[in-house]
């Protein structure tokens, strides 16, 4: 398995060689310092933790910047630990998005936009009530009947209803990679990614 931790750019669009218009996302991808490399003796699994994105030192704990003098590297953003890699890493190695090759497929792990809090129409798909006849007012995108009457005497859990919408960690799975840039560190995968521009993703394949 490779894993690389990314910023989100924004979209754009390329032509393969049949001139096909393809959507993409770039992201910023790497390059990566490894911070850590942990294994079953001394911490009871194994894992390669990955640092991303500068910080400034006054922003910066204490015990963060020991971790990253171990590593010989500046103040980072973003550390996270991924399983299962593929290749041996040492601590301080750099991890670039040369790691994946045009036409691999990758999971893409972000975080979804805020938008919230959204009434049933726009969080659910509701039809709303319906027309404005038969002395309707101001109904068309109510949720209707909540169902409970003697029994439960309540609403039931999950009930679809009003509420905070996104600002939620969604997988996008099986996204195609179409292009690797190493000069500029940018991968442009198919398709859309969730998140705003500039926030951090992770690509998993």
């Amino acid at each position: 398995m490779a894993s690389i931790i990314g910023k989100k750019v924004g979209m754009t669009s390329i032509f393969d060689a049949d001139g096909n218009n393809i959507p993409c996302t770039v992201v910023e991808a790497g390059p990566c310092v490894v911070t850590q490399v942990k294994t079953v003796e001394n911490d009871g699994y194994s894992s390669v933790q990955l640092a991303f994105g500068e910080k400034k030192e006054k922003n910066t704990t204490q015990p963060l910047m020991g971790h990253f003098k171990k590593a010989n590297t500046t103040p980072k953003q973003r550390v996270m630990e991924f399983k299962d890699f593929v290749q041996e890493f040492q601590t301080g190695d750099l991890v670039k998005c040369d790691i994946f090759a045009e036409g691999d497929f990758c999971d893409v792990v972000g975080t979804s936009k805020g938008k919230g809090f959204q009434g049933v129409v726009k969080r659910h798909n509701f039809g709303g009530v319906g027309g404005q006849t038969h002395g309707q007012h101001d109904r068309q995108r109510a949720p209707g009947s909540l169902g409970a009457s003697s029994w439960p005497s309540r609403v039931m859990k999950g009930k679809r209803m009003g509420g905070h919408m996104g600002n939620a960690r969604v997988m996008v799975q099986n996204l195609e990679i179409v292009k690797v840039m190493p000069e500029q560190n940018l991968l442009l995968v198919r398709g859309a990614i969730p998140g705003h521009k500039g926030s951090f993703v992770t690509l998993s394949n």
